[in-house]
Formats: structure tokens, C-alpha cells, sequence
């Protein structure tokens, strides 16, 4: 039953990335994110010649890269971008206004300045990620200049004194996992989840942070999949 049910949702990611797919034209400029909505988005470039040929992409993803560039797929880093037709991502949760979560992988800044620079955000997945309101299931993820750590830690207690607050540690290494910038990574789980408004305010306010994983009001659109076939999701804001 398990293995049915990974297959279900697989599935339906793969029915997401077919939908996104269809929003994609010749010689334009893509960004992609991380997960598994997005390598099916790869595979399904990929296996349009004509189409991929064309194309220009980015992502801030290492694993994201690797594959596209296994596809033979035209690979741009994010540093010679400064704008994008399309940005794909995947997340953990999204609301009705489509302020997304993302928490895992721990590339958030770099998947936000991608975004920014995109004339539309498209968040991707199965229709699970789909919540009324976000809720403290998945932490957020908050990068910090090396320098600023205990400040800023000491700042979060602060302000959230009922949050768990845990500095990302390598389990390959002795010490702290560095982020692609160098920087540190920590996650906050939150007793009960503050308002997203305030939240994105409140962490970017404090000095030392680079940047958080709350994509709040950025997306300009959910494309998502389950029982009910495919639908387009559009903020209520």
C-alpha cells in the first residue's frame, strides 16, 4: 500500500510538470528550483528536442544543473541572469495567497533571486502542498552571515521565545552545514505559526540575516495535481 501511494503522488508531480511544461516557448529564458516535480519538468524538456534546443536555463540547484546538463539542456549560471520568462519551484507548503515554504534544501536565497527576476513565478507540485493558511509543520529556514550567528540567534529567541531554534549541522564532517554562500543555516520550528506578513518583515529586519525561506507574495501562480486531475491555482491577495 505504501509503495502504491509514493507512486500516486509521483505521479501526479509528473502530471504538474506536463501542465508546465505547456506554459513554456521557444528561446525563452527558464529558472528551475529543486525536487522532484522539477526533474520531471527536466525530463520533459529534454525529451522536446526542438523546444530544449532553444531554451536558455538556470537554477540554483547543484542537482538541478547536473541533470539538465545530462540532457544537454543550455546551462546559464544565476550570476549572468537578470531576467527570466518563466521560475518552476517546488515547495512544502503554499496558501490561498500563495506564500510558499520551503525548507529543505537549504538554497532559499538563491531560489528568491531567480524568482524576483522572473516575469512569472509558477510554484509546482501535487495538490498536498496546497493548505488555507501556513502552518509550523515544516521550519523555516533562515541564512546568516557567519559573523552575525549568535546575534541573530539571540534575536530570535527574542522575538519567538516558544520556537525551536536549531543551527543545521553536517552529517558528512565535523561542524556547521555551510550554505552555497557560505554562510550558516538555521531552522526555526514555530510553536504556532506568526502570520506571514509579519514574519517576512521581522527576520529580514534583523541584521546579519541574508535572507529566509518564506517566499512570501512572490509566486504569480500554482500549478497543482491529484484525484481531481490538474488545476491552476492563482493568489487571492
Amino acid at each position: 500500500m505504501a509503495d502504491y501511494y509514493i507512486s500516486c503522488m509521483a505521479d501526479y508531480k509528473l502530471e504538474a510538470a506536463k501542465a508546465a511544461l505547456k506554459l513554456i516557448a521557444p528561446y525563452q529564458y527558464i529558472g528551475l528550483g529543486a525536487g522532484s516535480t522539477i526533474a520531471y519538468l527536466v525530463q520533459a524538456l529534454a525529451a522536446d528536442n526542438q523546444l530544449a534546443a532553444s531554451l536558455t536555463v538556470t537554477s540554483s540547484s547543484f542537482k538541478t544543473n547536473q541533470l539538465l546538463l545530462s540532457h544537454g539542456l543550455k546551462v546559464q549560471v544565476p550570476a549572468l541572469i537578470d531576467k527570466l520568462d518563466w521560475y518552476f519551484d517546488g515547495c512544502d507548503q503554499f496558501d490561498a495567497e500563495l506564500n510558499a515554504l520551503k525548507s529543505g534544501g537549504g538554497i532559499h536565497t538563491t531560489e528568491k533571486i531567480l524568482a524576483s527576476v522572473a516575469s512569472n513565478f509558477v510554484l509546482l507540485g501535487d495538490d498536498a502542498k496546497r493548505v488555507p493558511t501556513l502552518t509550523n509543520a515544516y521550519p523555516l529556514v533562515i541564512e546568516i552571515l557567519p559573523q552575525a550567528l549568535q546575534i541573530v540567534l539571540r534575536e530570535l529567541h527574542d522575538l519567538y521565545p516558544s520556537a525551536k531554534i536549531a543551527q543545521r549541522m553536517s552529517t558528512q564532517k565535523d561542524g556547521a552545514l555551510i550554505s552555497d554562500n557560505g554562510n550558516m543555516l538555521v531552522d526555526v520550528y514555530f510553536a504556532e505559526m506568526p502570520s506571514p506578513g509579519v514574519l517576512n518583515t521581522q527576520i529580514k529586519m534583523i541584521p546579519g540575516v541574508v535572507d529566509h525561506s518564506l517566499f512570501y507574495q512572490i509566486a504569480n501562480k500554482a500549478i497543482i495535481a491529484g484525484e481531481s486531475g490538474v488545476r491552476e491555482v492563482l493568489p487571492v491577495r
